[in-house]
């Protein structure tokens, strides 16, 4: 599956922006899928989850109630709807998929269980 991240840009504390993976190749229903974020000189960070199976989603404590993780299966598209932005989300987001399942939500916050990733799309967040 190819991912595509779209959606990134600058956004004044407070605001909202929502980003866009599309996929292609395979049905995006197959996988589950993330979204991380990296903030220079910082390692890549999860932010959060949907499940394949279920839609069942999962969050970072940092974004927990204010980033919505979801998922349109007729666009082949997932979404990450982020509000009340603060200047700490500034990172390049990325979209990724696995398409194995576990059994613990611990295992989906490590980059390396996801084998195909975004080209990731750059969020400014001004105070």
């Amino acid at each position: 599956v190819q991912l595509q991240a779209s959606g990134g840009g600058l956004v004044q504390a407070g605001g909202s922006l929502r980003l866009s993976c599309a996929a292609s190749g395979r049905f995006l229903s197959s996988y589950s899928m993330g979204w991380f974020r990296q903030a220079p000189g910082k390692e890549r960070e999860f932010v959060g989850i949907i499940i394949r199976s279920g839609g069942i989603t999962y969050y970072a404590d940092s974004v927990k109630g204010r980033f919505t993780i979801t998922r349109d299966n007729a666009k082949n598209t997932m979404y990450l709807q982020m509000d009340s932005l603060k200047p700490e989300d500034t990172a390049v987001y990325y979209c990724a998929a696995t398409d194995r399942d576990y059994g613990g939500t611990g295992y989906y916050r490590r980059p390396g269980v996801y084998a195909y990733w975004g080209q990731g799309t750059q969020v400014t967040v001004s105070s």
